[in-house]
């Protein structure tokens, strides 16, 4: 009896004494990804959940398992508004017990939700939500981003725009993601002059007013007059630019970013244009960016497209940091190991500044070209504005 007793008490010592990780071992490893499924970023939404799927088959060798452990991808609709994607985001941390939450394809529901992950302590991945403060003045430690912010937008067309005798106007989305984007590109514009903002409702139907007022000041302007638009969601206003002959009439060139190929159909219309995108198919001759294409072509027929990199990107992240913890999802030991963190993606390599969490990639230079076998504008590429080009503030006052 004696001997037994001394066998029972090391037994629930050398339990009590088992580590998390070792209890762990075996355990689903669950991931909330909360996008917009539904609203005027559907088309957003529906492709990074897309590439966040293909990017953990990717990164794991199909086997969907790290260190043992599955993964199990919980998809959840936030609609587009801040209050459902701040529900959705708590209910995934309290009562679905993910470990790690992904998204949203929004900013106004991204700022909603920084503070959940602070509340409950949990890593929320920001993707593909665009503004500045999400890791600026509202960013708290929980909080990293794989997608590119409203800064690395503006200083990557900065290379393309700011030039002097330049006269600008903005078109933009009131919201977040528009306001912060202006507000970043008026801080890397500093040869070139912006002289009017315009600032629309996502989800517009008719540009006519709007379009009109930067005509009228526009027009007269003396220089090279140029119309930057930073858009984001469907309807998107290029078809009713480029109705309005806008060059032919006043001289006034487009220039904007990249985009959703079914949006960069009207590009074909400005041929020659210039901007700087975040991805393109085509551009990055990277070997993740070749797999995902050929991934992606085996069941669609087609591309991947922007945000489709952007949800492999975060996968890729995410299997990195885990690799590199043995499975291990304890919150801390993920934020020490993720921060100063380089992974791979189809855009090449990218690294969690370690000191606002945002991840620092290259840009692409590109300028339009009408090719008559693909639907849409082909952005050629002109150059690979890298990371340390940019240089992108730090402005969350950690």
């Amino acid at each position: 009896m004696h001997r037994r007793s001394l066998i029972a008490l090391a037994t629930l010592a050398a339990t009590a004494l088992a580590s998390p990780l070792a209890q762990a071992q075996g355990k689903d490893i669950k991931i909330a990804i909360i996008a917009s499924k539904t609203g005027p970023l559907e088309a957003y939404a529906k492709q990074t959940i897309v590439g966040f799927h293909m990017g953990l088959n990717y990164a794991t060798g199909g086997t969907m398992t790290v260190a043992g452990r599955k993964l199990v991808v919980l998809e959840k609709d936030d609609q587009g508004k801040p209050d459902v994607g701040k529900a959705a985001l708590a209910a995934a941390y309290a009562d679905e017990k993910v470990d790690i939450a992904v998204g949203p394809t929004a900013s106004p529901v991204a700022l909603a939700m920084l503070p959940v992950a602070e509340e409950y302590k949990k890593i929320l991945l920001v993707e593909p939500a665009v503004a500045d403060s999400i890791t600026g003045d509202k960013w708290n430690k929980y909080i990293f981003r794989t997608g590119r912010n409203s800064s690395q937008d503006a200083a990557a067309n900065a290379v393309a725009l700011d030039q002097p005798g330049n006269v600008i106007a903005v078109l933009a989305n009131d919201n977040a993601f528009g306001r912060d984007g202006v507000k970043a590109a008026k801080s890397f514009t500093k040869k070139a002059k912006i002289v009017h903002e315009e600032y629309l409702p996502v989800g517009t139907t008719d540009f006519t007013a709007g379009l009109q007022r930067i005509i009228d000041k526009l027009k007269d302007q003396p220089g090279n007059k140029y119309l930057s638009v930073a858009w984001s969601g469907a309807p998107a206003p290029f078809a009713k630019i480029a109705d309005l002959e806008l060059e032919k009439r006043y001289g006034i060139k487009l220039a904007t970013g990249g985009n959703i190929l079914p949006a960069m159909v009207a590009y074909k219309s400005f041929p020659g244009m210039e901007g700087a995108l975040y991805y393109n198919f085509g551009i990055p001759n990277k070997p993740v960016n070749h797999a995902i294409v050929a991934q992606h072509y085996k069941p669609f027929k087609a591309p991947p497209d922007f945000f489709t990199a952007g949800g492999f990107s975060a996968a890729m992240a995410i299997v990195t940091a885990l690799n590199k913890t043995a499975g291990d999802t304890n919150t801390n030991k993920l934020i020490s190991t993720m921060e100063g963190m380089s992974f791979d993606t189809p855009k090449g390599k990218m690294t969690f500044r370690k000191e606002d969490h945002q991840a620092m990639q290259s840009m692409f230079h590109f300028k339009i070209k009408n090719d008559p076998a693909f639907a849409w504008g082909v952005p050629e590429l002109v150059r690979e504005i890298k990371p340390e080009e940019m240089d992108i503030p730090i402005t969350n006052k950690r």
